[in-house]
């Protein structure tokens, strides 16, 4: 998509920092991924999102679809399906392979609609 890129501002602060705490992610009753390198992604007044390095996560579980959006913030984002035990959850996972400078760090990394996963802090 061609479009022109918002910077990360007071109107619309986008803030990225390393998760402390372990993340896991299950599908289905599987974990799909888990890592203790997560970043946690805070914009604007939406709840933290966090981004999983490609490498911890089971991508056996995911198949690339076809689905793209694009976020004036982030850049082209592409889609994946989950898929364990049976179960399908289409588009549930979400990734920048090329973001914008501001949001660089995110670059190789996933991130999981809540309401479609079970996410886990410890």
């Amino acid at each position: 998509m061609t479009a022109t890129a918002r910077q990360p501002g007071p109107d619309h602060p986008i803030s990225i920092a390393p998760e402390p705490r372990r993340v896991t992610v299950r599908f289905a009753g599987r974990i799909v991924a888990e890592t203790q390198r997560a970043l946690a992604l805070k914009e604007a007044s939406y709840p933290p999102v966090f981004y999983i390095p490609r490498e911890d996560a089971r991508m056996a579980h995911f198949v690339a679809s076809e689905k793209r959006t694009y976020c004036p913030y982030k850049g082209d984002c592409g889609y994946f399906t989950l898929q364990a035990g049976g179960e399908t959850a289409e588009d549930a996972v979400w990734s920048y392979e090329r973001p914008y400078a501001a949001v660089r760090q995110i670059a190789g990394h996933l991130a999981f609609y809540p309401d479609r996963v079970e996410i886990e802090l410890s």
